[in-house]
């Protein structure tokens, strides 16, 4: 039996994941990613997790910091971009600038992860779940460099030196939701279900699954907040239609990537259309804005 009266993820984390409440939901995901238990703190703003004009529709960031000082970003993203993976790298490397102070010294440096949930199909892979960090090879002798790091410590008169395994480098997570077609039996797989379908199967065990269940209920909302949320979802459908219609025209990718990348032709008449629905829908000129990325006075005039 699965529970149909959850938040789908991409609006929980733009409205509901912020809160300290809800921290444990987010703890479970990052903990079936990688392999160990972490306890968020804060939820961190910055310039890097702002949501500009532009972005507004498609894609929503959180950035939190760990009990270990360690920063994760996490992106959640409907459309595609032709240039998401350097996006992903300027996200990661802002991140890193944003933390560390003017003379401050590099061993200050933050650890950076980059989670990113995708909804569209990003390069050519069999796997669901990718999982990436810079690595040192040999050239000629095809190693992996551990850098030294200096002695910390003396074991029963013996010098003790610690290797670092490359682990100051970002890690990149790249979840594809939409190449995930097994039945869910292990956590990873119970989460990409409710990544998915936005349902959680009765008995899922994953962490963090059970507290959604819980805690993301539409049944929660009130009247504005159901509106908000049923609105955001219908101009997810809306724009997966338009995409789907240009397929069926016979486009190419390539002009589909061209149509996301364009805006001024495809992406922004579809949000002149939601915007104008949501307008007969009697729903605040401020909100559609948010939704749709559009200028107040724009959405004013229509």
């Amino acid at each position: 039996m699965k529970d149909s009266d959850i938040v789908r993820f991409d609006w929980a984390i733009k409205r509901l994941l912020r809160d300290k409440a809800n921290f444990g939901i987010l703890e479970g995901l990052f903990k079936v990613l990688l392999n160990h238990d972490i306890e968020i703190m804060e939820v961190l703003e910055s310039e890097s997790n702002q949501q500009f004009i532009t972005d507004k529709f498609n894609r929503v960031d959180l950035m939190v910091k760990d009990e270990n000082e360690e920063i994760f970003i996490i992106e959640v993203q409907l459309s595609r971009d032709l240039y998401f993976m350097q996006r992903i790298l300027y996200g990661t490397s802002k991140a890193i600038t944003e933390h560390i102070s003017l003379g401050e010294s590099y061993k200050n440096v933050k650890k950076i992860y980059s989670i990113n949930i995708l909804y569209f199909d990003l390069g050519l892979g069999k796997d669901f779940l990718y999982h990436g960090q810079t690595v040192f090879r040999g050239v000629f002798q095809d190693d992996i460099l551990n850098v030294r790091k200096r002695e910390r410590e003396f074991i029963e008169g013996e010098e003790r030196v610690h290797l670092v395994k490359n682990d100051v480098f970002p890690e990149y997570y790249l979840i594809r939701v939409n190449q995930f077609n097994d039945v869910a039996k292990t956590p990873i797989e119970e989460w990409m279900s409710f990544l998915k379908n936005g349902v959680i199967a009765q008995d899922a065990t994953a962490p963090g699954l059970q507290e959604a269940r819980e805690k993301l209920r539409i049944s929660n909302m009130n009247e504005t907040e159901r509106k908000e949320y049923f609105a955001h979802v219908d101009a997810i459908m809306t724009q997966n239609d338009t995409i789907e219609n240009y397929k069926s025209e016979g486009r190419t990718e390539g002009e589909i990537v061209g149509f996301q990348k364009g805006r001024a032709e495809g992406e922004r008449e579809t949000n002149l259309e939601i915007a104008k629905k949501l307008k007969t829908m009697k729903m605040d000129i401020k909100t559609i804005s948010q939704i749709t990325g559009l200028p107040v006075d724009e959405v004013d005039k229509l």
